[in-house]
């Protein structure tokens, strides 16, 4: 199973832009922002899309992409039944 990462704290950290200045650039709020800089989004308003693309002059596939996300979880043996 994979998953949808936003890349948002990379580029306004190689770009040395701050949330806030971005916030102010781009008209949405910082709390928004704030949402995809750190992964807590759960999903994107094509509006908030489209302000980040432009603001930041990048295509959507520059802001997000997919990964592969392997399973950790350690598989559990079943207990042998008691007779």
């Amino acid at each position: 199973m994979g998953d949808i990462r936003c890349r948002l704290s990379r580029i306004l950290g190689d770009r040395r832009i701050s949330q806030k200045e971005l916030s102010r650039k781009s008209g949405l709020s910082t709390y928004t922002i704030n949402k995809f800089y750190n992964e807590k989004w759960k999903g994107v308003d094509r509006t908030t899309m489209i302000k980040l693309c432009e603001t930041l002059n990048v295509q959507v596939g520059d802001l997000f992409e997919h990964v592969e996300i392997k399973d950790k979880r350690k598989k559990i043996k079943p207990r042998p039944r008691r007779k």
